[in-house]
């Protein structure tokens, strides 16, 4: 197998290409996140944090803002109407652009006192959103505006799609950053990125049982990362978990057991499935966005 590629399970050789390389579609950033791809528009959003822009990629290589003034946008994601939901640092809030380019709040506050920063989204197929709520954003005022936080945890949050309620459902991160859910939302992985600033907290996946459809049970270790952390994490078709490293991108079978590696030359920060036929990797890299093709995909429900 030649590079970009690291094979430590012969089950990889079949996820990858071995005629493809690696490539960057745009850089000239300060720190790229928040990656999502969506298919009716043929186009990625990506979000620069300390330049407070979201930019977008399209197939034919062009690159433009899409958003100037992002208030330190960081994750993204699509919900269940196509809609843009975001993770502001600026604002300690969770966003949604309308069709009509209105942005609406969908959630600032906790039990009366504001979020730290939330940080990632993902949406489950009942148009729950769940995201992640570290302290990054008020660290500095590089991804945000620093501050002290007012939450005593850093949440994992669920917001009700009916009734706008949100809910902790698990305080147990030191830093918790991005989400996925298995392909038939029984399970929900999170990344812990502790380690960004406590070197003894281990830079694992977590995997939760997803009970009643909105509460989390059985927490445990689902993967470590051998090199760096996790930061941005993705399920593909087969049930395999990749997730961001500081080497490259790791692929994880269902069980945990470690695959392989895509290599990158930057500090990989989030990932997601896309590209005109749905089989590529698309890759934030620090001051960078990297795509590739490979042989899996995202499930689509």
């Amino acid at each position: 197998m030649v590079e970009p590629y690291q094979v430590l399970d012969r089950r990889f050789r079949d996820l990858v290409l071995p005629n493809v390389r690696l490539r960057k579609i745009s850089g000239g950033h300060l720190w790229t996140e928040g990656p999502v791809w969506f298919p009716a528009h043929q186009c990625l959003l990506f979000s620069d944090i300390p330049n407070q822009k979201i930019f977008r990629w399209m197939c034919d290589g062009s690159v433009n803002v899409f958003r100037g003034n992002s208030d330190f946008a960081n994750g993204n994601t699509m919900d269940v109407n196509g809609r843009l939901i975001t993770c502001q640092h600026g604002t300690r809030s969770v966003t949604r652009t309308e069709h009509n380019g209105a942005i609406t709040i969908l959630a600032d506050g906790f039990e009366g006192r504001r979020l730290n920063s939330p940080n990632d989204v993902v949406v489950k197929s009942d148009g729950s959103i769940w995201f992640t709520d570290p302290t990054y954003g008020i660290l500095s005022n590089y991804e945000g505006y620093k501050a002290a936080p007012e939450q005593k945890y850093n949440n994992v949050f669920r917001l009700d799609p009916e009734t706008g309620t949100l809910a902790s459902v698990t305080p147990e991160f030191h830093k918790p950053n991005d989400l996925a859910f298995s392909n038939d939302e029984t399970l929900l992985y999170i990344a812990e990125s502790g380690s960004s600033h406590d070197e003894a907290i281990p830079a694992v996946i977590r995997v939760y049982d997803i009970v009643d459809g909105n509460r989390l049970e059985n927490g445990r270790d689902f993967a470590e990362i051998d090199n760096g952390l996790p930061d941005g994490i993705r399920v593909d078709c087969y049930g395999n978990v990749w997730s961001s490293a500081a080497d490259g991108v790791h692929c994880f079978d269902p069980t945990g057991v470690l695959l392989g590696k895509i290599l990158v030359p930057e500090t990989v920060s989030n990932i997601t499935f896309g590209g005109a036929r749905g089989n590529e990797l698309l890759i934030t890299a620090t001051t960078s966005v990297y795509a590739i093709h490979v042989n899996s995909e995202a499930l689509v429900r």
